[in-house]
């Protein structure tokens, strides 16, 4: 069953200059999608349901698959905990599902709540979560021996999102993926991400899931904020395909691949390897009155190659 979404695109029209014609690089804040230095521009477009589909998806031929793979862990409250019990499936599920795996880090997880209350709500605007630079930093940041991490830098890596419901079935906002095949490279812009400054002795060695309700007096402001990351803007293309799981469950999860440095594009690419998936949550208009709101986890890992 097929439907239609609004998707939030980067506005290339709010591209800024210093007065000598210096670009001036865009930013977006982690903590919410409603603080930015740059516009988003709406389009309406039919999405349709993976389900239905008789098309072949995979993560090297569309950028992302949908498993059948329940887990064993289905209560998600304890950050420590779910890094002792789900962490490991999701490794193993990876293993399973993408051969030739040597070894698996995974760094960080966020949980998504569709309440007002949550600090981290379904993100509604077209993105991709790493660019290559970023993902090159996660590898130096999160390979704890830096001799390995340059080794595993010339290899083939990849950063996968394992994305899954919590609870019920993700029915409201459920997430919209673009088809690689349908992207362009022109498709993209590079955005700083910037992260709340950490304050104590609390161990952040992950960046995300512990972020407050975003100050909402302070939206342009970028106090109290730095750059840690850096993410992909998505301009509007007539040619994306979006596809989403209608009424996706917890015993299904989605690889989203973020970055492949094999990917199509970039150096030492492959043709025809998918080098990145943009995504979004939207609103299905077709969603009754009453749905439960969406809860989700999902899960970054860096995936390296043998």
């Amino acid at each position: 069953m097929a439907t239609t979404g609004t998707f939030r695109y980067f506005d290339p029209a709010s591209l800024t200059t210093t007065p000598s014609g210096t670009p001036i690089k865009p930013w977006a804040k982690v903590d919410t999608d409603a603080t930015s230095s740059y516009t988003q521009t709406s389009r309406t477009l039919p999405v349709s349901n993976i389900r239905d589909a008789s098309a072949p998806f995979g993560t090297d031929v569309s950028g992302f698959a949908l498993h059948h793979a329940p887990a064993a862990t289905t209560v998600f409250i304890s950050d420590p905990a779910v890094r002792a019990t789900y962490y490991p499936e999701v490794e193993a599920l990876l293993r399973a599902q993408l051969p030739g795996v040597g070894k698996v880090v995974i760094f960080d997880h966020t949980i998504r709540k569709h309440d007002k209350t949550s600090p981290r709500q379904p993100v509604q605007a077209v993105h991709v979560d790493q660019t290559p630079a970023a993902a090159a930093a996660r590898v130096r940041r999160h390979v704890a021996d830096a001799g390995e991490a340059e080794v595993l830098l010339k290899g083939r890596y990849q950063i996968i999102n394992v994305w899954r419901p919590i609870g019920h079935a993700a029915t409201d906002f459920p997430l919209a993926l673009v088809d690689w095949r349908t992207t362009a490279p022109g498709d993209l812009v590079e955005v700083d991400l910037l992260y709340p400054v950490r304050q104590g002795d609390e161990d952040w060695s992950d960046d995300r899931g512990k972020e407050a309700l975003a100050d909402p007096s302070s939206v342009t402001s970028t106090a109290g904020y730095e750059v840690k990351g850096e993410t992909y803007g998505v301009a509007p293309n007539e040619g994306h395909r979006f596809w989403y799981v209608k009424d996706m469950t917890p015993e299904e999860a989605l690889f989203i691949k973020c970055f492949d440095s094999r990917g199509e594009g970039l150096p030492g690419g492959t043709e025809g390897v998918a080098a990145y998936t943009p995504h979004t949550a939207f609103i299905d208009p077709a969603t009754p009155e009453g749905t439960k709101g969406r809860e989700s986890i999902e899960v970054r890992c860096l995936v390296f190659y043998e």
